[in-house]
């Protein structure tokens, strides 16, 4: 079975000197509009002025050297500054923390977006069409499949170029399996399967941490706006870099792995935001990743056909006993052993993962029923009628 989805592949682009050079343009005018629009919305709601915004097009009689770069492109800068401003006060009237933020050109990534509108936009070869650029060579890792419907331009701080091209394509789902897995995520090791696969957390920021502090300690000592300060920022952008994508590769493997070899996939509904608020525990929790984590394995399972079941946070899964259910109150971060009245005797993160699938497959039948049942009530209500 195959179906549609929105699926981005990201490449290191290679522009010549005139491309940079209008890459460049184009950065700086889509900042310039989306600080220039901020700041008229911002006037606006201050004076009570109800009256529309100017748009683009308008800009462009004010400032003619916009008409320089793609028109598109500045025309995404308003619909992403539309789409700020509405999260702005939905996130206030929830009494969630937010600000709008101009942009700044000394940010260490800047981006620009452009639509394609009659395959404006197309690859050939090693090469791809861009409005305003022509054909830009890029390094083409793999295929890209299916019809593109946007790019997305960046440029980072060490100078790098990459486009990311979505497109709308055919996902193969996979075949049907038997198998099912609960996961135990945690620290020590990286996670716990029902299987009694215990795999490592690689650690990658506590593996860098000794050359990442030695990098800030220099970047602290130099002068601010000078040159110098500017290469020591490059070093330590490259090494953040390194850390990410070393753990951004990691998440892929494994969760392609699960997604693979499982039909139905159980784990905890952990809030890690809250989790973060211990100052011991931290570092630790933001270097393992789980929201991310968790995030690859959810759209994973719904373009691949797998069931992916969150279990209640609230969910005693380490304090039961997977043998008997009895729950053991008094157990501690220290116990690393679950000892139960039973005699049962086993690792704790096991014994939380063999529960976590359990409460997972109940919750997924109990869904299945209700679905069952509302299908009923709604036949029973068609015939009737």
């Amino acid at each position: 079975m195959q179906t549609m989805k929105y699926k981005a592949f990201k490449f290191r682009l290679v522009p010549n000197r005139e491309q940079q050079t209008q890459i460049s343009k184009t950065l700086g005018c889509c900042r310039f509009l989306y600080n220039q629009m901020l700041e008229e919305k911002q006037t606006k709601h201050k004076n009570s002025d109800k009256t529309p915004c100017k748009t683009e097009k308008q800009y462009k009689t004010d400032f003619s050297f916009l008409k320089e770069v793609d028109s598109i492109s500045l025309q995404q800068t308003r619909i992403d500054l539309k789409t700020s401003y509405t999260n702005f006060f939905r996130k206030l009237k929830s009494k969630q923390k937010t600000s709008l933020r101009f942009k700044s050109k000394h940010n260490p990534k800047h981006s620009y977006r452009t639509v394609s509108i009659n395959s404006s936009i197309r690859v050939e070869d090693n090469r791809i069409k861009l409005p305003k650029l022509g054909f830009v060579k890029f390094k083409k890792s793999r295929e890209v499949l299916g019809e593109i419907k946007s790019v997305t331009i960046s440029k980072n701080i060490l100078g790098r170029y990459y486009i990311s091209v979505l497109c709308e394509t055919e996902i193969q789902k996979l075949s049907k399996l038997d198998t099912q897995i609960g996961i135990d995520l945690g620290l020590k090791e990286f996670c716990i399967t029902s299987n009694n696969e215990f795999v490592g957390n690689p650690r990658y920021l506590r593996t860098s941490e000794e050359e990442l502090k030695k990098a800030q300690r220099i970047l602290s000592h130099r002068v601010k706006d000078s040159n110098n300060r500017f290469k020591q920022q490059k070093k330590v952008f490259r090494i953040h870099e390194k850390i990410r994508n070393q753990r951004l590769d990691f998440l892929h493997k494994l969760s392609t792995k699960l997604i693979s070899e499982n039909q139905v996939i159980c784990l905890e509904d952990l809030q890690v935001k809250n989790m973060v608020k211990n100052h011991c525990l931290a570092k630790s929790i933001s270097d393992v990743s789980w929201s991310k984590f968790v995030e690859l394995l959810k759209y994973k399972s719904d373009w691949y056909g797998r069931k992916l079941v969150k279990v209640d946070k609230f969910y005693p899964s380490s304090k039961t006993c997977s043998n008997c259910g009895n729950i053991k109150k008094d157990l501690t971060l220290k116990d690393r052993e679950y000892v139960c009245s039973c005699g049962l005797i086993i690792d704790r993160d096991y014994n939380a993962s063999l529960n976590i699938l359990e409460e997972g497959l109940r919750i997924l039948t109990k869904n299945c029923r209700d679905d069952k049942v509302s299908l009923l009530n709604i036949q029973t209500l068609v015939c009737s009628s």
